[in-house]
């Protein structure tokens, strides 16, 4: 795009800009045309890079922050004292809603990469659905891959803990894929990335300002900085793209179902981490 140059009024004569014109020197005027040859072309070049930079803003603030293993990202580092601490712009100030079943424990799910896969134009191979939200007034394809099992783990945590998918993905495209992914309604609450905190220019998802007791509590996250402030509540999980071989979620299940026995889900996690290292 553009930009036009306005042109001011005139406010002399004709004879009077003849006059003046006649006692400048070629060199003023060249500078002159210069200058604005340049300011025009200076002015265009800011009108395009600010269009682009609305365009492909888009894109990269849609979804979740991609999988620091793959993407170079440095692990945050916790700070000590940094849990009592009001960390970011983005906190938001209402809790989750009391659980309607006090006694199950609480599960927080990612969706980008943990769940399913999505992505813009070109479309892939292989996806399950198309979600079409508007961002800043325009409309964007993303094309989503289920991640194999998702629909079946779904249906059996559903039936002894609370679901909640807590997501750093935008709400106008997140919502739009959990809509088609929670048929059945399965997912009691949802968490976009204004219920983040951000810590260091990473999205970070604070458990302890949510309303549930650390103790029974679980969050699965394919990327490490979403959970520094509660490590000892995580289970890690790969990336998901497109590998419909992908078993991760078959042994996400094995975890929940040998969860019983603990009071204290840390103490599930820590030692569902132990075997994993030591049978690696």
């Amino acid at each position: 795009m553009v930009s036009k140059i306005l042109k001011k009024t005139p406010t002399k004569t004709i004879k009077d800009r003849r006059s003046r014109r006649r006692k400048k020197s070629p060199i003023k005027n060249f500078a002159a045309a210069s200058s604005i040859f340049v300011d025009s072309i200076n002015k265009s070049i800011y009108t395009c890079h600010r269009h682009l930079i609305k365009i492909f803003s888009k894109l990269s603030r849609i979804s979740t922050p991609k999988n620091p293993r793959k993407q170079g990202y440095q692990i945050l580092k916790k700070v000590p004292g940094q849990d009592n601490q009001a960390r970011g712009s983005l906190f938001f100030a209402n809790r989750l809603p009391p659980s309607m079943s006090p006694e199950k424990k609480t599960i927080f799910l990612d969706l980008d990469e943990t769940l399913i896969h999505s992505k813009s134009e070109p479309p892939p191979e292989k996806y399950d659905f198309i979600v079409r939200p508007v961002i800043d007034g325009e409309k964007v394809n993303f094309y989503v891959l289920k991640r194999p099992f998702v629909d079946e783990l779904l249906e059996a945590l559903s039936r002894k803990f609370e679901i909640v998918v807590f997501t750093a993905g935008i709400e106008e495209y997140a919502s739009l894929v959990l809509d088609r992914l929670d048929r059945k309604a399965l997912i009691s609450h949802r968490l976009y990335r204004d219920s983040c905190k951000e810590v260091g220019g990473k999205f970070v998802k604070d458990l302890s300002d949510l309303g549930r007791d650390l103790k029974s509590v679980v969050i699965v996250d394919d990327n490490p900085n979403c959970y520094t402030l509660q490590p000892e509540n995580a289970i890690p999980i790969r990336p998901f793209t497109n590998d419909l071989s992908d078993g991760e979620l078959r042994r996400l299940a094995e975890f929940f179902q040998g969860s019983d026995c603990f009071e204290d889900m840390r103490d599930a996690v820590t030692h569902w981490t132990f075997n994993i290292l030591h049978h690696a």
